[in-house]
């Protein structure tokens, strides 16, 4: 059996993964990011697979990693995450009845899915939980891209759910806490509860981070510039020195906009009748690094706010990783810790 498993992201920016070793105590043991040249994926999808081939080769390569068995994280805006409940029975036939029962609320025909089902309560007869449908072509496509390399995809994970599982150790288990993840053109927002995640929405947004910045000579968003080094806050509260009203009036629109978006996320989740309120919020990603994204949600959210970064999720036993790089790895860890814990 092997000692570590490695969580895998393919972004449209890069291909990036945490190896971790496995127990119950797991450590951050190596790790790698490699951009990806433009066009080569888009949206956890792969569309040149020599290209991203390539990539992966030069990952496992440079960050020297132990293992080949990897997690596949996924986040893309072609991917369904919705509240659903159905009859309660046995996990086999729910498998079976599943493809019939939902496919009204697919964007595609069921046998072009891939279809899951994550369970979070009973009520008599009936149980209630997570749909997560993602159109099994993408998934094959990278799933193939990576045998190319002899990386062998034990799982695929949402990479909301390594969100929630990465931040779990930072709050109360009774504790309902929001863990943002701002990436390079999707944010994802995951509300749990001891890292099982009871709410997800992936949200369509682009932000000009380092990474972005290399795909294009031009910044598309000039109010969203990548913040001054040292001057991000990166592991530590929010500093709560500014008021509102300033923070508001230094916000650049772009960041305004992103802000609005979370906010009505979470609101729309604290107005359900069942709904426990939220005692903090967790930001992370390389677009918590941008000039405005902070201050803009500082401004807009009332709920307490820390940046987390890889350091703060999980031991390191190699030299640590910093920026954009140790805000990213923290989806990309959580994605890995699903195997590591087990």
């Amino acid at each position: 059996m092997a000692k570590t498993i490695v969580g895998l992201e393919v972004t449209e920016e890069s291909v990036r993964a945490a190896e971790l070793s496995l127990g119950r105590r797991p450590q951050l043991i190596a790790y790698g990011e490699v951009p990806l040249p433009p066009d080569a994926a888009k949206d956890s999808e792969v569309l040149d697979p020599g290209a991203v081939a390539v990539a992966l080769r030069q990952l496992w390569t440079g960050a020297k990693f132990k293992s080949k068995d990897a997690v596949l994280g996924v986040a893309s805006r072609r991917i369904l995450v919705r509240e659903y409940t159905t009859q309660a029975m046995r996990p086999d036939l729910l498998r079976e009845a599943l493809p019939y029962q939902v496919q009204d609320l697919l964007p595609v025909p069921a046998s072009q899915a891939v279809l899951d089902f994550f369970p979070l309560a009973q009520n008599g007869d009936q149980v209630s939980g997570l749909l997560v449908a993602a159109v099994s072509d993408s998934i094959e496509q990278i799933i193939s891209t990576l045998s190319k390399v002899k990386v062998r995809a034990q799982a695929v994970d949402l990479a909301a759910f390594g969100l929630a599982r990465a931040t779990a150790a930072l709050a109360a288990p009774d504790e309902t806490v929001a863990t943002v993840g701002i990436g390079d053109h999707t944010t994802q927002v995951v509300i749990s509860r001891g890292g099982v995640p009871l709410f997800v929405r992936l949200l369509p947004i682009d932000v000009a981070t380092a990474a972005v910045r290399r795909h294009s000579a031009e910044i598309a968003e000039p109010e969203l510039e990548l913040a001054a080094a040292g001057g991000n806050g990166l592991g530590s509260a929010v500093a709560a020195g500014r008021t509102r009203g300033a923070m508001r009036a230094a916000t650049p629109p772009g960041a305004s906009d992103l802000a609005a978006r979370v906010r009505s996320t979470l609101a729309f989740f604290g107005s359900r009748p069942s709904a426990a309120p939220l005692t903090r919020l967790f930001v992370t990603g390389a677009g918590a690094a941008v000039e405005g994204v902070m201050a803009a949600l500082t401004a807009a959210i009332d709920t307490p706010m820390t940046i987390v970064s890889a350091g703060d999720v999980v031991s390191i036993v190699t030299p640590p990783p910093a920026g954009d790089v140790s805000l990213n790895l923290v989806g990309t860890i959580g994605i890995a810790l699903g195997e590591a814990g087990r």
